[in-house]
């Protein structure tokens, strides 16, 4: 089974309450060969919210506790971010899932580039928090752009 950012299958739950389709994923979910998941819905917000960026680091930092993730109004939602991680990590071992399709550059999803923690549009390599902690356990985690892996 694959579990795949369920704003990549057309599902409008991104901060801005906007989906990035992409067809493949779609069909994968159509095909019941893949399960949507959005870890920051699974930690406690909703849609719309505040964009948030990790400020001091990646998603590992954060989950080692040296990094925080923080709204632009620069309310902390640290615990948010952890609590979705470990909930997309509990359906993931549930689901026996070998495979994980996240959102890149999120603050969650992230796989490869991340935000920079400034608002300013600028990447930096790295891991969200989810990313990272699934990455951690072995789980293999792509982004949209590694669709030709599936």
């Amino acid at each position: 089974m694959i579990l795949v950012s369920s704003c990549l299958a057309g599902i409008e739950c991104r901060y801005d309450g906007t989906h990035r389709l992409k067809e493949k994923i779609r069909c994968l979910v159509e095909e019941k060969k893949a399960v949507t998941v959005c870890p920051e819905l699974l930690g406690g917000f909703f849609t719309p919210r505040q964009s948030a960026e990790i400020v001091g680091g990646t998603g590992k930092d954060v989950l080692a506790g040296n990094a925080k993730v923080i709204e632009k109004s620069g309310r902390d939602v640290t615990d948010l971010y952890v609590k979705g991680a470990y909930k997309t990590l509990e359906m993931a071992l549930k689901l026996q899932v070998t495979h994980v399709v996240l959102k890149q550059f999120s603050p969650s999803c992230g796989s490869k580039a991340i935000y920079n923690g400034t608002f300013s549009g600028e990447r930096i390599q790295g891991e969200g928090v989810t990313s990272a902690l699934l990455s951690k356990t072995g789980i293999i985690v792509l982004s949209e752009e590694d669709l030709y892996y599936l």
